[in-house]
């Protein structure tokens, strides 16, 4: 077990990995928004909260952070993957924007999403031109290996679209019978739909350091299992997670009838918890006492244990490209921190 204090370091090299990334590619991010013009770059300024002051709302900046540590890991600058940290988080947001339109969420971060507050028509805008200055990044840094790197780019923003098409498709399918999702096909969706970007964050950081494809495709592995590991552990969260930490309600996923991991699991696990879910969610899970019932079935089922174990399978796989890949013992430790901060746990 990681004793109180191996935690707080590791906790400590994650935290100053992302700074080093943030301070690295913020000012190339403001700076592409900006040229958007003061009517859209208004608004991309709005959505990453540069708005209200110089701190900011951005995310965790998980993405940036792989790319600055896969340049090291090979050898490189830090800077040298800016343009692979700054396009990942372009197209990051991109998605985030047009999801909060498809899902009609009206808050992100605290503050109204881009379409409630502009309408969609703008966020759409926003959206498509973050999606286009990723790779005005990529190409315009002259880098040799932008072109290749920018090919990994439009490869993996296919996968996002494609998975997320998929999400959206599993919702009308029936939770039972020959039609319903299966687990591979969640799998494949979210290896799509997270692990993608993170895939590509990881190889094209490596690539701009200079690394060979083939070392580059063992990074682009380490982070999709790495958005694996990360899905399956936010699956669980959704259903059974504390509201502090998470800021969505306890059932939160199941209330919203969200196909997740730990339910297709169950559902297609057979026994009597397992038919009695499936009776539970065809008919409808509305009540607290049916979500809390949903979520005792679920879990007797087996399929809260089988996503722990998917979580933690996919973690070792990352472990185990990092173990193929020569790189620092400081870039380790941190890629190590990184990861546990990802997906929230300790080992």
């Amino acid at each position: 077990m990681t004793s109180p204090a191996t935690a707080r370091a590791d906790h400590g090299l994650g935290i100053d990995a992302i700074r080093r990334a943030r301070e690295l590619t913020e000012p190339v991010l403001r700076e592409l928004v900006d040229r958007l013009g003061p009517s859209l770059g208004g608004i991309g300024r709005y959505h990453f909260g540069w708005w209200a002051g110089d701190s900011g709302a951005a995310g965790k900046a998980i993405r940036p952070t792989l790319a600055v540590l896969a340049a090291e890991a090979v050898g490189a600058e830090a800077a040298d993957a800016v343009s692979a940290a700054a396009a990942v988080e372009l197209v990051h947001n991109f998605s985030l924007i047009h999801d909060d339109i498809i899902d009609n969420d009206e808050l992100r971060r605290g503050q109204p999403t881009v379409w409630k507050e502009y309408g969609v028509p703008a966020a759409i805008l926003i959206g498509d031109a973050l999606h286009s200055e990723a790779f005005g990044a990529l190409l315009g840094s002259g880098h040799p290996s932008a072109p290749a790197v920018a090919v990994r780019l439009s490869a993996a923003m296919r996968e996002v679209v494609v998975g997320q098409v998929d999400d959206i498709r599993f919702t009308t399918r029936p939770w039972t019978g020959e039609h319903a999702v299966a687990v591979a096909e969640y799998q494949a969706m979210a290896e799509a739909k997270t692990g993608a970007l993170l895939a590509f964050a990881a190889a094209g950081g490596a690539l701009l350091g200079g690394a060979d494809a083939a070392v580059a495709d063992c990074f682009d592995r380490l982070g999709r299992h790495l958005g694996l590991a990360f899905q399956c552990t936010d699956d669980v969260l959704g259903i059974w997670g504390d509201p502090v930490r998470t800021g969505k309600p306890v059932f939160g996923d199941l209330r919203e009838g969200k196909r997740t991991l730990p339910v297709i699991a169950a559902l297609a696990a057979g026994g009597s918890a397992s038919e009695r879910l499936g009776v539970l969610v065809e008919r409808g899970v509305r009540t607290d006492f049916e979500l809390r019932l949903a979520a005792e079935l679920v879990e007797e089922a087996g399929g809260r244990e089988f996503a722990e174990q998917e979580a933690a399978r996919h973690l070792a796989e990352v472990d185990g490209c990092l173990d193929s890949l020569s790189m620092p013992a400081g870039t380790r430790a941190t890629f190590d921190a990184l990861a546990q901060s990802l997906i929230g746990r300790s080992r």
